[in-house]
């Protein structure tokens, strides 16, 4: 939600203009005369140089002109607003009559919403404990899919997929659920929103889904055979799906639950808090569901089944508590997303602002498919390898090893957060996108390499005791470094792809950037590993016996699984060399720098209308132009960035650090009092 851009009138003071004479004298010139259309272009020209000056919004989505740049404390709003006691200074406006939602806030379609002092315990804590279920649900389920396809859990009743088979399954329905984030923005941009997307993916799709292959593990419930058309159903189609469409919807639907002025300093923490409940949930799903697997699979997948269902209870029953918007977008956005749009060639709105193209976007979070495709291997064949080594302490095995990834995740986002980025930051360096890209591939190209170190002492083990005794394997634990680093990987890459794909989409769009990222974090990668797992079937993945189901030791230690990881060890390598080559590093600095100036919006004086009074009295509320009605989307946009400013999560909850929020920042992001009136209109208008 943004403010209602076209009821926005601006002022400009003499203290609150710091542009450079050359802009003063062109923008002073430009106003001397009529509005001829060449002086118009001339004007366009003007205001796309002066983006590149030094007065930029802020992020609650206003013009700089309603922004403190000098006045006094008392004409600033407050944007932790969060007690009884601040809302004696508010503005009328900024109040509604609604004892438990005594926040107002009107967007620019004249839409008014009200909102609790606190958020957090008034709905958001909802919206924490659903997401907490769902991710104990997805990750329960997703790393125990090899196993119990292979066999692994119960020999005498499982569709008996082979270990290259089940691989390949356990991508496409990866590949799935990281593809329909598209549907999920469609849905939630410009048909449901984001409530009723939530509902429709997880009462729809996802509940049944995960149930469907609870049932299918009860034997001869489904039919006198092992039901793999359910079962297939079930993965490749319900559950996948309904994950999809709601994986980029519901982090943003809890962020909306905050003020976007008067709480915007409070999201940062938000943030912070599904950043927890992410990972919690994810622990325990990795840790308990493989570890109650090999005794009874059944009750095994009756867990996230019974836990996802709580979770949908608990979030409908917070439904009169929610600040529910309608769809921002519309379907047309599809084709123009794909255009780079500026006012110099924009047909339809000359004076629309431009933005950046989809494609762009694309582009730069391709950088990131190397690591993904390591990254996918956690639930396929690092499964396959850990199935033929030694449990460590009897009941870890290897879908219980991936909850080192989210340990690591934590860790690693500690330290990154609190030591290395400040640490950098206090030597005057700041990583650019592509060397933290560069960073995360060069950790995923150790992880394999790694792998190759494992797979060698598997086979010299079992080469040296020339039989197939258990007692010749590894123990597990020493598959633990691999996906520690490929966790410490995901801090760099996949959270800075998430960034670059939040702050340089258009507003009505940000669902769709998300799914375009996503497609290239799980489903593009996914892809590719099943063309390698068909490519190298019969090349690495074969036993001496013709077999490619290597769950045991003999079969295993008789293939070359090493030649398929030395693979994925030059795709690794050409991604470290990729993201440091010179022109990929000049695209993405300039995309980037694109979008930072996109939300630089400075005030230029109107061209002199016959009779106007040239005293400051007369202009001290004239309208900025590019501040009219057709810049909503403009602010929409600055107002979207202000939810960039906390952790960016990415699955198991890698993040990027969000800039601390010091006192002299947060005062000048803060918006005038007195402009309220004009931003919002009359006091106590009826709620919608």
């Amino acid at each position: 939600m943004t403010t209602r851009a076209h009821s926005i009138s601006s002022t400009r003071s003499a203290d609150s203009s710091d542009y450079s004479d050359a802009f003063e004298t062109s923008a002073r010139s430009i106003s001397s005369v009529a509005p001829t259309p060449h002086v118009t272009n001339q004007k366009r020209h003007t205001q796309q140089v002066m983006r590149h000056s030094s007065i930029t919004s802020s992020s609650q989505g206003v013009s700089s002109s309603f922004l403190d740049t000098g006045s006094t404390e008392e004409d600033v709003l407050p944007s932790n607003v969060n007690s009884m006691e601040q809302l004696e200074d508010l503005p009328p406006e900024c109040l509604s009559n609604d004892p438990h939602r005594p926040l107002r806030h009107v967007d620019d379609q004249h839409h008014v919403f009200t909102y609790s002092l606190n958020p957090t315990t008034y709905s958001v804590a909802l919206i924490l404990v659903v997401e907490l279920l769902e991710r104990f649900s997805f990750y329960g389920i997703y790393y125990t899919q090899t196993l119990y396809l292979t066999g692994v859990y119960n020999p005498d009743w499982n569709p008996g997929l082979n270990s290259v088979a089940a691989a390949s399954f356990v991508s496409t329905s990866t590949a799935v659920a990281y593809t329909t984030p598209f549907i999920g923005a469609i849905l939630a941009d410009a048909l449901l929103g984001d409530y009723w997307s939530i509902l429709a993916g997880s009462i729809g799709l996802y509940l049944p889904g995960i149930l469907l292959v609870a049932l299918t593990s009860v034997p001869y419930f489904l039919g006198d055979t092992f039901n793999k058309p359910a079962l297939f159903t079930a993965l490749l189609f319900l559950w996948p799906m309904g994950t999809g469409i709601i994986k980029s919807v519901v982090n943003v639907f809890g962020a909306k639950q905050f003020h976007p002025i008067l709480q915007s300093n409070l999201i940062e923490q938000y943030y912070v808090n599904f950043y927890i409940s992410i990972n919690v949930g994810a622990l325990v799903g990795i840790t308990l569901v493989p570890i109650l697997a090999q005794h009874n699979v059944t009750t095994a997948y009756l867990l996230p089944v019974s836990f996802l269902a709580l979770g949908i209870l608990i979030f409908v029953s917070g439904t009169p508590r929610y600040v529910i918007g309608k769809p921002r977008g519309d379907l047309h956005v599809l084709n123009s997303c794909t255009k780079r749009t500026d006012s110099k060639n924009s047909k339809t709105d000359p004076n629309a602002p431009p933005t950046i193209p989809l494609s762009s976007i694309l582009r730069i979070t391709l950088l990131i498919v190397p690591f993904c495709i390591a990254y996918s291997q956690m639930p396929t064949t690092f499964i396959v390898q850990g199935t033929v080594m030694r449990k460590a302490f009897g009941f870890i095995d290897a879908a219980t090893m991936n909850a080192l990834d989210a340990l690591s995740v934590l860790v690693f986002g500690w330290i990154t957060g609190n030591v290395i980025y400040p640490g950098l930051a206090q030597r005057g360096i700041k990583l650019a996108t592509t060397t933290k890209f560069a960073i995360g591939s060069a950790l995923g190209a150790l992880a394999i390499a790694w792998s190759l170190l494992v797979e060698h002492w598997i086979h010299a083990a079992y080469h040296h005791h020339q039989n197939q005794n258990d007692d010749a394997s590894v123990s597990i634990l020493w598959q633990a470094p691999a996906y520690m680093l490929i966790g410490a990987g995901e801090i760099f890459a996949v959270s800075a792809a998430y960034e670059v794909a939040f702050t340089a989409s258009a507003p009505t769009t940000k669902a769709l950037a998300s799914a375009v990222n996503i497609f290239c974090v799980g489903g593009i990668p996914n892809i590719i590993c099943i063309g390698l797992y068909q490519a190298c079937e019969g090349w690495a993945f074969r036993s001496q016996r013709g077999d490619t189901n290597l769950q045991h030791l003999e079969d295993y230690a008789t293939a070359h699984v090493g030649r398929y990881f030395a693979v994925l060890l030059g795709i690794l390598l050409f991604g470290v060399a990729l993201n440091l080559y010179p022109p990929v590093r000049d695209f993405v600095d300039g995309t980037e720098q694109q979008a930072a100036d996109l939300v630089k919006t400075p005030v230029l004086r109107k061209p002199n209308i016959v009779g106007r009074e040239a005293n400051g009295a007369a202009t001290a509320n004239e309208q900025s132009p590019l501040l009219s009605k057709d810049k909503a989307a403009l602010l929409q946009h600055q107002n979207y960035l202000k939810y960039g400013k906390g952790p960016v999560l990415y699955k198991l909850g890698s993040m990027r650090a969000g800039p601390s929020l010091s006192h002299k920042e947060s005062k000048n992001n803060a918006v005038k009092k007195s402009f309220i009136p004009q931003l919002y209109g009359g006091p106590n208008e009826d709620n919608v």
